[in-house]
């Protein structure tokens, strides 16, 4: 998580903050939904005081359409009772009203406000396609760690006392599990399948990221298509038909818009059916072709490609349609 952190911490002016359920669309329409952003709620004074458990969980890790949220709750640990009264579970086992209820309650609710605080990272579709298409590729595993990491430091840093970690494991958890504790060797860590299911901790994180998500669909501006309706893609997994519908509707030319995960085979087959094959002719070095003056060579023979070298531009480049630009 290298990007600037949007950290609600002591009533900062110049963004909005997030106290409910109502708040939380308007928050982010104010994001560009082209980069990630990060959101850290107010800090209970109890979590800096009192040793806290931590959890970590995402939302939206497959659907071909739609941010990756990643999310972290942390609350004293004599103060569990706290999870159960506001009915923490597996958030993907709750309907979408209840889980909208709990956010609600979590944010609003004084016995959960004074001693519970979340954090979330809406990881951009554009940036997940970017990270795992580019040249040194960094797997959807790994976009995860990091932004997993990054939180469990963004909580350090705004003061939370945090004693343990509970994260829901990307991969074999108990590699996952030793990479955190040289991390974080003062800490008790326990990486699981389905913790969700298992610690309260890790499903409160669950509720935040996957509410978070919810809405940032739901509010998702389209700078392609500004005339585009509200939510006419669907939930964004390949199985539903309003996804499939949606994902139909290519340019031919310019393809998907920035919702979707363009790294995502659904996407990528869908393009090759459908899309124009665009070439562009091979730039000719114009250094390389100049003729020596004055009886000498010029210097930048000895940095210019060599005549006969058929070089390609890097398919990166090619796919997407980008070429050098010396003037605008």
């Amino acid at each position: 998580m290298d990007k600037e952190i949007k950290k609600e911490i002591g009533g900062d002016e110049r963004n909005r903050k997030i106290d409910s359920l109502e708040s939380l669309g308007p928050y982010i329409v104010e994001q560009d939904n082209a980069k990630n952003f990060v959101y850290v709620s107010d800090i209970p004074q109890l979590c800096k005081d009192e040793p806290c458990m931590l959890g970590v969980d995402e939302a939206g890790r497959g659907p071909v359409l739609g941010p990756m949220v990643y999310g972290i709750a942390f609350c004293p640990l004599s103060k569990k009772d706290v999870l159960k009264t506001l009915g923490f579970a597996d958030s993907k086992q709750l309907t979408e009203e209840k889980r909208d209820q709990i956010f609600d309650e979590m944010n609003r609710k004084d016995f959960a406000v004074e001693s519970l605080g979340w954090a979330v990272e809406a990881i951009s579709p554009n940036v997940i396609s970017m990270n795992m298409l580019k040249r040194t590729k960094h797997s959807l595993n790994e976009v995860s760690m990091d932004s997993a990491i990054g939180l469990i430091h963004a909580a350090i840093e705004a003061g939370v006392n945090v004693a343990e970690v509970y994260v829901d494991t990307v991969g074999p958890p108990e590699k996952y599990q030793a990479k955190l504790k040289v991390i974080f060797p003062k800490f008790k860590i326990t990486v699981a399948k389905k913790a969700d299911s298992t610690y309260p901790i890790v499903s409160a994180a669950s509720i935040a990221a996957k509410v978070t998500r919810d809405h940032a669909l739901k509010v998702w501006k389209f700078r392609e298509r500004p005339n585009e309706g509200e939510n006419t893609f669907g939930s964004g997994y390949p199985g539903d038909p309003t996804t499939k519908n949606f994902l139909s509707e290519i340019d031919l030319v310019f393809g998907f818009p920035r919702l979707v995960r363009f790294s995502w085979s659904t996407a990528g087959n869908a393009l090759e059916k459908k899309a124009y094959d665009v070439e562009f002719e091979e730039e000719i070095d114009a250094k390389a072709s100049q003729k020596a003056t004055y009886g000498s060579e010029k210097l930048s023979k000895y940095f210019s490609a060599s005549k006969n070298e058929n070089r390609k531009r890097n398919e990166y480049f090619r796919d997407r349609c980008l070429e050098h630009v010396v003037d605008l």
